[in-house]
């Protein structure tokens, strides 16, 4: 949960449970359930309680796989090179609602009307590698 997340900051630069930095990874579907953002937090990203510990905030669009590899390649360099927490804020969506008795297009029906229409993740990587011609479409359905 998100309470675990500010202890372990909080606690990080006390002699006894220095860790040399931690990568903390939040998973930001956009939503709160029933919430909009400016509903949930009184900051602008979920992540921002970093700012709080002078540590650097990634974000990251959760539809660029290579991006998402490339910040988690920087954020364990950062962390090895200054021995300091790191954030990454993985931006994406949840495709079907909060959980599974929620109907999401009653709780937040203009994002999930986007949703709907937006293609998957391995549908939009899919679609760079043949664009780029890495790889041919027989080979990537072999």
């Amino acid at each position: 949960g998100q309470g675990i997340v500010y202890e372990t900051m909080q606690m990080s630069e006390l002699e006894a449970y220095q860790s040399g930095g931690t990568i903390n990874v939040v998973c930001n579907n956009q939503i709160g359930f029933t919430a909009n953002p400016d509903q949930a937090r009184s900051t602008r990203y979920a992540s921002d309680l970093g700012k709080a510990f002078g540590c650097p905030i990634f974000h990251v669009n959760a539809d660029d796989v290579e991006a998402v590899c490339r910040i988690f390649n920087l954020a364990a360099e950062w962390r090895q090179k200054f021995h300091t927490d790191v954030v990454i804020d993985i931006i994406g969506y949840r495709k079907y609602g909060h959980n599974e008795i929620d109907e999401p297009t009653f709780t937040q029906p203009l994002m999930y009307q986007t949703i709907k229409n937006h293609p998957a993740p391995l549908k939009i990587y899919t679609d760079k590698l043949l664009a780029e011609g890495s790889f041919t479409q027989a080979e990537l359905d072999g």
